[in-house]
């Protein structure tokens, strides 16, 4: 596949080589440098060859006409006249103590938790370049290396000599070397690491030792290297092959403040803080990696940070802080997982954050719901993924309703934080165990983060961010954010698409599932949870109608790579299609038709099958990457029926995943949801609603003894379906603008709630709830950016001053792709 990267266009490119060589394990040992805005210190990768790094063994010696690399194509890996940077292949070993363990799986109290201190970064590199007739002609090319990586400062890059570890030497000994030298260009063969990487589940402990004792062995010469915009590219004079090329690499690098994918900024009190965001060119700026989604890994991190910070780790441990042996100013904190997951969902956070504590918390944890037999089950289906401890195998984890969990939030959110989240926090995990069973990660930290953060909610392994804007109103937003994160760690994290373009896998079985733990985390009664799931379904359904007007027809494509889905070029690289694309960022087709895809299929299958069939096919395909067709295949498989009734895989591409616009079947779907009992309610409501507005514009009369309307209270739900049919209409009287904010306490409700209360206050001209808007774009930046368009377009003058003043008090912590789109509304 031939893949032509122009810098002008908004694809995403993963640029790393996985198919000739493949990452299996990093060790990270990194610094935080708040003063610098920088997160410094040096990256161990393991490596092993990739599916097609023997068929490139036997071809790269006879290829006459090796392509040469450029930044913006994807090429094959071989080397010809390529000037690299980077000191020469034969330096000494760098100066480095003996190995030792500090941090390792097993550790005395009296170690510092993975503190490698002893290790010093390089202090003169060098940064020529290469003669390019030193790298070999046409007929005899090196192997180059690709990762992916953008806006690092890449320092060093060297081999790194494991030979001298007794338990490498031990794994190495009786390897088949089929004739091939023990030692390569001078540094030891990578036979033991081919071993170690492929240790069975039962040997992690010792597999994680091994890895951490060989990140702190010295190197044994430097490797040359170069950096375009979106790649390390890194190669060995002499080595042809991917086999025959180093196995563990050490990097040295650190990152720049601008890199998008780590935010500097303060938290709620004030105070500095720094997280990654995984998005959107997930950790290529935090480390370099392999980016696609086929290179799962696992890691192991030691972060160093200020005593007084709080550092939060995607680790399947809670990270605890020990002094730095070394520079006791600082704290180190450990981090492991034994799952293998892509590089973009590793997640760091450190700032300081307090933990939330209450004995409220389990005073108000409701019984867990009975677990069904489906979701029992999974002992009786053996797992297809790579070996690993899977929690899946485990009969402990099949009965832990609730697994131990934690919230961190700055000082000043604590005490709501401890009456809104920290409360929900069992139902729900409760609720998504009773619907799918075994939780797919053993612990779970819940931070909420700064007001920049650009969406409501992120879920990592054993993470999840929260905006503060889920703490507003009561708890229906919060509960229901809350059940959508927790659906990603089967769908997004246990699960995960293989192509990227696809996250409608992630996305849409996320907002699905989060309406079913939704309701048994309030244990619903099933009428009323159906009532409420219409009414949902009728509020999502506006959204998505409105978004299919007012975006591009590409964009609305679940599947935009087609029949070509999945597709990868010969070397492992892809494209990330619209990746980059600014508008595609504040979408929500993917969740919305995502969503109405899987609505549909359970009303053909009917609600409670179809989530039997959920947990099958998580015990089916935890641990892997899949593609639409893995999901729909099987189900079409197991409902016989539904292909009788001409419910094909084509048929739903080419309605569902593969056309713009409204699906056939939803319009059909959609006007069944207008007789629901709560949307007749809200349509009672807005009646009532535009009589009292008429009946109170100016200049008309009032007539004596003229009955007083009385507004009934309705859910959160229903009173966002209201502000939004009340939007249609073309004018609403001030007083009438008056009544609604007095009635509903729309400043006191959610953040859904008051985005369609300010609306109505832009839309008409509502002077004296400007502080409103104001308030809301400052206090809710995950979803105030639609506003600033609002505010623009009327050509007011009054409301466009809103908008800069907002923007020029808030344009400091915002979200960079926020920031660009905001700025180019108002500039």
């Amino acid at each position: 596949m031939e893949l032509n990267l122009d810098p002008s266009k908004d694809d995403l490119p993963l640029r790393a080589n996985t198919s000739h060589m493949l990452v299996r394990h990093y060790v990270l040992d990194l610094a935080v440098h708040f003063e610098r805005k920088v997160i410094s210190g040096n990256i161990v990768l393991f490596f092993e060859t990739g599916k097609d790094g023997d068929k490139l063994c036997n071809t790269v010696a006879t290829e006459p006409h090796p392509q040469r690399l450029s930044p913006f194509k994807v090429e094959t890996p071989e080397m010809s006249h390529f000037p690299l940077k980077g000191g020469s292949a034969y330096s000494a070993p760098s100066d480095t103590n003996d190995a030792g363990v500090c941090g390792g799986v097993r550790r005395e109290a009296s170690e510092a938790p993975g503190c490698h201190g002893d290790l010093q970064p390089p202090c003169e590199i060098s940064s020529s370049k290469q003669d390019p007739s030193d790298l070999g002609d046409g007929e005899s090319a090196d192997f180059v290396l690709v990762l992916d990586c953008c806006d690092l400062s890449v320092l060093k890059v060297e081999e790194v000599d494991v030979a001298s570890l007794r338990g490498i030497e031990e794994l190495g000994k009786g390897c088949e070397t089929a004739g091939r030298s023990n030692r390569v260009a001078g540094c030891p063969s990578s036979c033991g690491v081919r071993q170690l990487v492929t240790l069975p589940a039962e040997s992690w402990e010792k597999q994680h030792d091994l890895y951490l004792q060989c990140s702190r062995a010295p190197g044994c010469g430097d490797l040359i290297f170069e950096t375009d915009p979106w790649s390390l590219q890194v190669a060995k004079k002499g080595i042809k092959s991917p086999r025959d090329f180093p196995h563990v690499l050490r990097i040295w690098y650190e990152t720049r403040p601008e890199g998008s994918s780590v935010r500097w900024t303060t938290d709620q009190s004030n105070r500095p803080c720094v997280y990654t965001m995984g998005s959107p060119i997930n950790n290529r700026a935090l480390f370099p990696c392999q980016e696609p989604p086929v290179a799962m890994s696992t890691w192991q991190a030691t972060i160093k940070a200020p005593p007084e910070c709080v550092v939060l780790l995607s680790g399947e441990e809670e990270a605890q802080p020990a002094t730095d042996r070394k520079a006791g100013s600082c704290w180190c904190w450990f981090c492991y997982v034994t799952m293998p997951m892509p590089a973009s969902t590793f997640t760091i956070a450190v700032g300081h954050w307090v933990e939330v504590k209450g004995e409220e918390a389990a005073a108000t944890e409701k019984p867990a719901a009975p677990v069904s037999a489906a979701a029992c089950s999974s002992l009786q289906f053996p797992c297809h993924h790579v070996d690993y401890p899977c929690r899946f195998q485990r009969a402990a984890a099949r009965v832990q309703a609730v697994i131990p969990h934690r919230v961190f939030a700055p000082a000043c959110l604590k005490e709501l934080a401890g009456e809104t989240l920290l409360p929900l926090l069992p139902p729900c995990l409760s609720a998504a165990h009773s619907a799918l069973g075994v939780h797919p990660f053993s612990r779970l930290d819940v931070l909420l983060v700064p007001a920049g953060f650009s969406s409501l909610g992120m879920a990592s392994p054993h993470m999840m961010f929260l905006s503060q804007s889920v703490l507003s109103g009561k708890n229906h937003l919060c509960g229901a954010r809350l059940c959508h994160e927790i659906a990603h760690a089967w769908f997004g994290l246990a699960i995960g698409a293989r192509d990227w373009t696809e996250e409608w896998i992630s996305e849409g079985f996320a907002t699905y599932l989060e309406d079913v733990f939704w309701a048994r985390a309030q244990q619903l009664p099933q009428e009323e949870a159906e009532g409420q799931r219409e009414l949902k379904a009728a509020l999502r359904w506006r959204r998505l109608r409105d978004e299919l007007q007012n975006s591009e027809e590409e964009l609305q494509i679940l599947r935009p790579n087609r029949e070509r889905t999945g597709d990868v070029s010969d070397s492992g690289a892809s494209l990330v299609k619209h990746g980059l694309n600014p508008e595609k960022i504040f979408m929500q087709v993917h969740y919305l038709k995502g969503y109405f895809l899987l609505y549909f299929l359970a009303s053909k299958i009917g609600d409670d099958r179809f989530l039997k069939f959920f947990c099958q096919f998580v015990q089916k395909f935890h641990g892997q990457l899949i593609l639409s067709q893995d999901f729909l295949n099987m189900l079409l498989e197991s409902f016989q029926e539904i292909k009788r009734d001409g419910l094909t895989l084509e048929a739903i591409y080419r309605d569902w995943l593969d056309s713009a616009g409204v699906p056939e079947p939803l319009l059909k779907k959609s006007h069944s949801w207008l007789q629901n009992r709560l949307v007749e309610e809200v349509k009672e409501e807005v009646a009532k609603w535009i009589h009292f507005s008429h009946s109170h514009r100016k200049g008309s009369k009032r007539k004596r003894g003229e009955r007083k309307e009385i507004f009934k209270e309705i859910l959160p739900e229903q009173l966002v379906l209201l502000l939004e049919v009340l939007l249609e209409e073309p004018g609403l009287s001030v007083t009438t603008l008056r009544s609604l904010d007095r009635t509903y306490s729309l400043r006191a409700q959610d953040a859904e709630v008051r985005h369609r209360w300010c609306e109505l206050i832009i839309k008409h001209k509502h002077t004296a709830a400007y502080r409103d808007v104001e308030h809301f774009l400052m206090q809710d930046q995950a979803m105030g950016v639609y506003l600033y368009g609002e505010l623009m377009v009327h050509e007011d003058i009054r409301q466009q001053c809103v908008a800069r003043k907002c923007f020029s008090l808030a344009q400091e912590e915002m979200d960079p792709a926020s920031r660009k789109v905001v700025e180019e509304m108002i500039f």
